[in-house]
Order: structure tokens, then C-alpha cells, then sequence
């Protein structure tokens, strides 16, 4: 009799209400799931893709016919190992060759320095153009032969006399 809930809750009865109210809320939802269609189950999606290689970053060769060989599937970027010469080879097969060169940043010493560089060397050309027009000049001088001297030596100087000469 003690065990018994109903006997239990018989002085409290919201406790038997509440679960009353519980039962009935249960039987409502199964009502509700009986009287919808029945959902279909999706089904499972296969996908079948293949995928070109995302390979589109640098790849190193070693020469040119390395590049030729390789397959490729958008504008793909090919370096030499010692990175001074990139091909780029596109999807229809043409390459074409680039040289690369390092560009070092440069401070305010190394600005000056070749800025008087390149003074020197403006210097040396336009001396070497001083120096080819003084020898253009002097040369025609060195080929014409003047009228008023001669060519022919003369010696100043007495024949020596012999002991029988007097």
C-alpha cells in the first residue's frame, strides 16, 4: 500500500494532474506522426569528379625539354634550379623563356656609388671622343707632304781629308 503511487499522491493531487497532463502530451505527438506522410529518407549522393592536379604552383626543371614534357592545365610557371631562367608553358603547349635577375635593394651608399659610376663613365667616353677627333685631326697633316721642304738629307758635314789630301 506504501509502495504504491497512486496511494502516494493521494493527499497531492497536481503531482497525478502533471503527469496526467504529461501522458496526454505524449499520445498527442504520436497522433501527429501518425497523421503526417511519411518523410522520405534523402539518399546518398555519390559523386564521381575527377579533378585536375592543383598543382599550379612553380615547378623546377632542368631544361627546356623537361618543360615540354610535362602536362599541364592552366599558364604553369617552370624554373631552373639555379633560378636564372623561367618558362612558362600554357595549355596549348607554347612556351615561352624569361631570364631572371636579382634586384638588390640598394641604401643611399650604394645609390651614390653608382651614381659616380656612371659620371666615370661618361668621363672615359667623352674623353675617348676628345681622343679620336685630336687624331682625326692630326692625321690628315701626317699624310700630306709639304712643297716647300724636301725630303732629300743633305749633310753638312766636310768629306774628311786623306794624309795625301792638302
Amino acid at each position: 500500500m506504501y509502495n504504491n503511487p497512486y496511494y502516494q499522491n493521494a493527499y497531492n493531487p497536481q503531482v497525478s494532474i502533471d503527469r496526467i497532463n504529461n501522458q496526454i502530451a505524449d499520445l498527442e505527438k504520436m497522433r501527429q506522426q501518425l497523421q503526417q506522410p511519411p518523410q522520405q529518407q534523402p539518399q546518398a549522393i555519390t559523386q564521381n569528379f575527377q579533378l585536375a592536379p592543383n598543382n599550379n604552383g612553380m615547378k623546377f626543371v632542368n631544361t627546356i625539354e623537361d618543360v615540354g614534357k610535362e602536362i599541364v592545365y592552366s599558364d604553369t610557371p617552370f624554373f631552373s634550379k639555379d633560378m636564372t631562367v623561367m618558362w612558362v608553358k600554357n595549355t596549348k603547349g607554347d612556351i615561352k623563356s624569361y631570364e631572371l635577375n636579382e634586384i638588390v635593394p640598394k641604401d643611399e651608399r650604394d645609390l651614390l656609388i653608382d651614381s659616380l659610376q656612371m659620371q666615370v663613365n661618361e668621363l672615359r667616353k667623352e674623353m675617348k671622343k676628345n681622343e679620336q677627333y685630336v687624331s682625326d685631326i692630326d692625321e690628315p697633316n701626317k699624310n700630306e707632304k709639304s712643297t716647300s721642304i724636301s725630303n732629300g738629307r743633305t749633310s753638312k758635314k766636310e768629306p774628311k781629308k786623306s794624309d795625301g789630301d792638302v
